[in-house]
């Protein structure tokens, strides 16, 4: 018979039963295609279908333009640019004085732009307040980035690891966790912070989140531990594979979605340890374009006792809440993403073989998958 009518078909990547079947005589474009469906295209389709993932993403773009963008589109904030205590969006949302239409240059391009003349108000010296927000989001967004990188690798790897080698392994890495999570947490960081004086949010991610990966390595054991006794593991180590290829394609995969709440727990709390040191005055700081920093000045300024004061104390607060929400919402909707099921009905390409096969009584049977390892969990 001609290859045409008998496609020879295989299992690719089995992955947490992240897998399809490829047809070896497709093209290499359609094969492209294929894998750009799986691993690009259908995860969009499913976090655009989920409510959660598609507000947590909207808000992480904003505020990832914001953070990239949008230092080189507003001014940075400086005493007396303002009046002093101007209220959001004076004049009305509608006619009022908070913006004009006027052209602005960005990498050098002219482009049209609307000035926003301190639409969230000033401060009691006339800095805008949207422009200590924004000229703080960037620091923020380095900062939690680096230490929910920093909790993730080191915590998923540990843990992944000791769960899954046991033996003497498991017991020095446990030994490991269990000393870092009885370290006092506040007064570790207290210490560390005053002999470091973090100043660059790289270091200050780090020092922040640098017992949070204890917890995440003991909780990812455990569930590794219950993993490592599956069939397809089993199957992964009767073929020879190594350990460390084991723990990255078989293993890790099917804890994705525990590894990115954690990962998100992370973020949140170096959101809020951050701010909160900063409003006690405990982290060194070289700039007032700072959420906590920004909280600090605002209450001893008497925004919890003053209308006229009220948004500088809000402002900070409701970009504090929002960021802890699209990441919140953003792990959610990531839940469904690693879920094979769901991502396969979202693949246009998850077909097994092609119709003409399918006529065939020596083909296989397009209703039964074809075997892979690291089948859907």
């Amino acid at each position: 018979m001609s290859r045409e009518n008998h496609p020879n078909t295989f299992a690719t990547g089995g992955s947490g039963g992240f897998g399809t079947v490829a047809d070896s005589s497709l093209t290499r474009s359609e094969q492209v295609r294929r894998v750009l469906d799986l691993w690009l295209a259908a995860p969009l389709r499913v976090i655009w279908n989920d409510v959660r993932a598609r507000i947590g993403v909207t808000l992480l773009v904003g505020f990832g333009f914001m953070g990239l963008i949008g230092p080189h589109l507003i001014a940075e904030p400086s005493v007396g640019q303002a009046p002093l205590l101007v209220g959001p969006f004076e004049g009305g949302l509608v006619g009022g004085s908070w913006y004009a239409l006027t052209t602005t240059e960005l990498f050098g391009v002219s482009l049209p732009w609307l000035a926003l003349q301190w639409p969230l108000g000033t401060d009691n010296v006339g800095r805008g307040i949207l422009e200590q927000v924004v000229h703080a989001t960037p620091r923020m967004l380095t900062m939690i980035t680096t230490a929910g990188l920093f909790v993730t690798v080191l915590g998923t790897s540990v843990g992944a690891l000791a769960g899954y080698s046991g033996g003497r392994v498991d017991q020095t890495l446990s030994t490991v966790i269990d000393i870092v999570m009885t370290l006092p947490g506040l007064p570790l960081l207290l210490i560390l912070v005053a002999l470091l004086e973090p100043k660059s949010p790289v270091v200050l991610g780090i020092v922040l989140s640098l017992q949070a990966w204890a917890g995440m390595a003991r909780a990812i054991r455990s569930q590794v531990l219950t993993i490592r006794s599956t069939s397809y593991v089993e199957a992964a180590q009767a073929m020879g594979l190594s350990t460390p290829t084991i723990v990255a394609k078989e293993v890790v995969p099917n804890i994705m979605p525990f590894v990115m709440i954690n990962m998100v727990n992370a973020m949140r709390g170096v959101i809020f340890a951050s701010v909160g040191l900063y409003f006690l005055g405990l982290l060194p700081f070289s700039e007032i374009a700072n959420w906590g920093v920004m909280l600090q000045l605002a209450y001893s300024n008497g925004g919890m006792l003053t209308l006229d004061a009220a948004h500088w104390l809000l402002v900070p607060m409701v970009a504090i809440i929002l960021l802890s929400m699209a990441l919140i919402l953003f792990a959610q909707g990531m839940d469904r993403v690693f879920n094979p099921r769901v991502r396969a009905r979202h693949a246009n390409t998850t077909s097994t073989v092609d119709d003409t096969s399918s006529s065939d009584p020596a083909s296989p049977d397009p209703a039964s998958p074809a075997p892979s390892i690291g089948g859907d969990q």
